[in-house]
């Protein structure tokens, strides 16, 4: 099971997915693009095109945005049964991640973003050597990407706390990321006592 670092490893993975699709469809056909198409984790502030941002996303790339990370709520109280139990903290949690298309023109970049969705849903399962291993992954674990079902709203939400206009995006869900940690005490064993009563047994029937 991952460690604190398995969100960044998912995200990783996405991008190593992704930039590994898209570069075999150019080689294939290079005519399919304007140049050669690449995949990129992003932040926010990556997402301005003033002139001037540092690494800000150009033409060609497919981004992938981590725009929410939230507790798994369905496996939260299972889980933290089996921490009583192995004495590790595991939290489960879902990272949604935005996948956008940035071309010079809107044939390019529904061409990348359909590339894009391809990719991810002929590969829905990342495990094994698709985990990056900088999430420590145990034998045997997986992440799953489903489609998120976003309406047009909310993703305009998204773009308006985004320092660039809106861009056909779609979304798609890690599920389940595995944090876990080893439980230190913060603070010795407390002993409670009881002191000045004196325990009286019950009377003997007769």
């Amino acid at each position: 099971m991952g460690a604190f670092t398995a969100v960044a490893a998912v995200g990783l993975s996405i991008e190593s997915m992704l930039d590994r699709r898209l570069k075999a469809a150019h080689a294939a056909d290079n005519d399919l693009f304007n140049r050669q198409p690449k995949a990129r984790l992003v932040r926010t502030e990556q997402f301005s095109r003033a002139p001037g941002t540092p690494n800000a996303i150009d033409d060609g790339t497919v981004s992938i945005f981590c725009y929410r990370v939230d507790l798994n709520r369905t496996t939260r109280s299972p889980w933290s049964a089996v921490s009583a139990v192995t004495g590790r903290l595991h939290v489960p949690v879902d990272a949604h991640f935005l996948i956008t298309a940035w071309e010079s023109d809107a044939e390019a970049e529904l061409r990348l973003l359909g590339c894009a969705i391809t990719a991810i849903e002929s590969t829905p399962s990342l495990s094994g050597p698709l985990l990056h291993p900088v999430g420590q992954w145990e034998p045997g674990e997986s992440v799953q990407l489903t489609n998120e079902d976003l309406v047009t709203e909310d993703v305009l939400r998204t773009f308006e706390t985004l320092p660039a206009d809106f861009r056909l995006s779609v979304s798609y869900v890690g599920r389940v990321i595995q944090l876990n940690a080893p439980v230190e005490a913060d603070h010795p064993d407390v002993v409670t006592a009881v002191m000045g009563i004196t325990p009286t047994p019950a009377p003997c029937e007769p």
